[in-house]
């Protein structure tokens, strides 16, 4: 039971962290906007490297994190109060921000229509549109979140992580497989309405998470 119990946690803190950050909705908007003088291109084989990517580059992440603290030489519980405090500052920015703003690789790749949809699967597609550096900093917090368990414990809560990463893939690769349906039916003010809501989970996540971190480090000074 406390196995399942692990892997429901990780699974749900990784999809409400994850959710905001990718927002298949939003991305997808962006997406069709991108590839609008294509109308006619492939949108469902385009979908499905796009998701296969991001699932890859998550995954990634998420098995070379532990090694990564590691060769710099960051404790799990600095890990766990940086990251938490910038998915918090991630969180509040969307939570008051004004309008969505496209990322500067975006709006270079929609100036250049030449360049092959193929050649900008990855990137700008994938990385930033995507999943962008806030996704990165997600991962490697809870990489290190869940490595701070025991063997097995560890292994089913990298599990519950890689779930919510499939799972949001398939969400992108559903959004971005019928972009320009969605386009054409949600209005801006629903997609700000959803981001706002997800910002706040955010928000709450982050705050969490250095909470989580901050009492670590207590418990180790404590502990001396």
């Amino acid at each position: 039971m406390d196995g399942v119990k692990i892997f429901f946690d990780f699974f749900g803190l990784a999809f409400s962290a994850l959710l905001p950050l990718i927002n298949p909705l939003g991305s997808a908007l962006i997406f069709v906007a991108m590839i609008g003088y294509a109308r006619a291109a492939p949108f469902r084989e385009l979908a499905r490297k796009i998701a296969v990517n991001t699932t890859l580059l998550l995954v990634f992440v998420q098995l070379a994190g532990t090694g990564v603290l590691a060769f710099f030489g960051i404790s799990l519980a600095v890990m766990k109060v940086a990251g938490g405090l910038v998915l918090a500052s991630m969180g509040w920015r969307l939570l008051n921000q004004v309008e969505v703003k496209t990322h500067p690789a975006v709006e270079d790749a929609t100036k250049d229509a030449s360049r092959s949809l193929e050649q900008m699967v990855f990137y700008p597609f994938t990385f930033p549109v995507t999943a962008g550096p806030g996704c990165i900093v997600v991962m490697l917090t809870l990489s290190a979140h869940a490595s701070a368990r025991q063997a097995l414990m560890s292994a089913v809560a990298h599990l519950g992580i890689f779930a919510a990463v499939v799972i949001l893939s398939l969400l992108v690769f559903i959004c971005y497989r019928y972009a320009p349906k969605i386009q054409d039916r949600i209005s801006p003010q629903n997609a700000q309405g959803i981001l706002r809501v997800t910002a706040f989970v955010l928000l709450c996540i982050g705050v969490q998470i250095t909470w989580n971190g901050t009492a670590s480090m207590l418990e180790q000074i404590l502990k001396r």
